[in-house]
């Protein structure tokens, strides 16, 4: 989308003017008891102004990014295509809830949503042309981290609460006939077990495309609250993604380490008084010490890089995103993802999600004062002396001693 002068100073004041009001973060229990009576006039109300908001928030952050970053191709796509969901939002602003305006909006959000479908691998693609053609350093490395993990997350919010309004009063709601029980894209009763199956399924069929083989599941259960299978209320396309993804490193290692023999991922579901763990646990000889921070980072991975021809495919690895981007899910709703490796060994990778759906609150990147600094900030220097080198802003003098002569 190509802006006239003019057309580009009135959105730039109207990402300014959104950008001064806070995203308002809902709770599943929200999205679920407003699901359940379903007012199309409320919900056209609330997202003209809160999808601006969110938009406006984030957009400013791209602006903050490295000059070298912005002006990759793939990253100037992504901000056309976010300056033009922007401006087809604000058409909305001052209209009222009439029949029409409401199917016009319904239909607004599925062309944005459809529109940023690509979002992530176009992004990644922008960080990959960044790296072949210029040298990163640590502080573009750095303010590269902290706006990915904010930007993913806005983008997994704007399309949360896209999905639910097109999902209660567009024509998706004929998806109701196969889901009956789903509030939108919400199940109140989410088997969890059913959603491990299928996340293992599906990883499945990718490693035995690649390796002709596949390691077995082993599932079991245990409820300290409740008799029969653990069920809670959350978004099963979210956890589906994150199982997804861990299945796929844990068979990758699984396969890479054993000739024959492939031993079984073992999943143990749990869930207590406060949170809901899921532990996923290979024996696929594990990553070494050093390399752990490193897996969260959107710059690195263990797999080679992706062809450009790849880019809609789902290989079995690619760009290194799928633990970042898995770890936002979890924390989207107040949950986590972390991972205990045994070098030598294998990996337990735990998933923990709320077990009270008044408690799973959305966790919403802000754009204001503190969040800028962190575009300009220089990474910290080392305060932490070893023999391999400075970690942390000091050296400490008394570790300078021979170990026989410190008392």
């Amino acid at each position: 989308m190509r802006l006239t002068a003019r057309k580009f100073s009135n959105l730039s004041k109207m990402i300014d003017f959104y950008s001064q009001f806070n995203p308002s973060p809902l709770s599943i229990k929200h999205f679920v008891d407003f699901g359940m009576s379903a007012c199309e006039k409320k919900s056209f109300l609330f997202l003209r102004q809160e999808l601006p908001v969110r938009l406006a928030n984030i957009m400013k952050e791209i602006h903050l990014l490295p000059v070298n970053l912005l002006r990759m191709p793939s990253v100037e796509l992504v901000n056309d295509w976010y300056a033009q969901s922007f401006t087809e939002i604000l058409q909305f602003e001052k209209l009222d809830y009439s029949s029409d305006n409401l199917d016009r909006f319904c239909d607004a959000l599925i062309k944005i949503r459809n529109r940023h479908t690509d979002v992530v691998p176009t992004m990644a693609q922008g960080v990959l042309e960044l790296k072949e053609s210029h040298e990163v350093d640590s502080q573009t490395e750095f303010s590269i981290q902290y706006f990915l993990d904010r930007f993913y997350m806005s983008r997994i919010s704007i399309r949360m609460l896209i999905n639910q309004h097109t999902l209660l009063f567009g024509n998706e709601m004929q998806n109701k006939e196969r889901k009956p029980m789903h509030i939108g894209c919400i199940d109140p009763h989410c088997d969890l077990i059913g959603v491990v199956k299928d996340a293992y399924e599906n990883a499945s069929f990718l490693c035995d495309r690649y390796y002709l083989a596949s390691p077995q599941l082993l599932v079991r259960e245990h409820n300290n609250n409740e008799d029969g299978s653990i069920r809670i209320v959350y978004v099963p396309s979210h956890l589906y993604h994150m199982l997804f993804e861990l299945f796929k490193n844990s068979m990758r290692a699984v396969m890479e380490n054993h000739a024959d023999n492939y031993p079984p991922i073992e999943v143990v579901i749990v869930k207590g008084k406060e949170d809901v763990c899921i532990k996923v646990s290979d024996k696929g000889g594990g990553i070494p010490r050093c390399q752990t921070d490193q897996l969260f980072q959107y710059m690195y991975s263990t797999a080679p890089q992706p062809s450009k021809s790849d880019i809609h495919t789902v290989p079995l690895a690619g760009y290194g995103y799928g633990l970042p981007i898995s770890r936002l899910y979890a924390r989207y709703f107040h949950g986590e993802l972390n991972l205990l490796c045994c070098d030598g060994l294998g990996t337990d990778a735990i998933i923990y999600l709320k077990a009270l759906s008044n408690e799973a609150n959305e966790v919403l990147p802000i754009f204001n004062k503190s969040s800028t600094k962190f575009y300009r900030t220089t990474v910290p220097v080392g305060d932490w002396s070893t023999n391999t080198g400075i970690i942390g802003s000091r050296q400490i003098s008394t570790l300078k001693a021979p170990y026989g002569l410190i008392n």
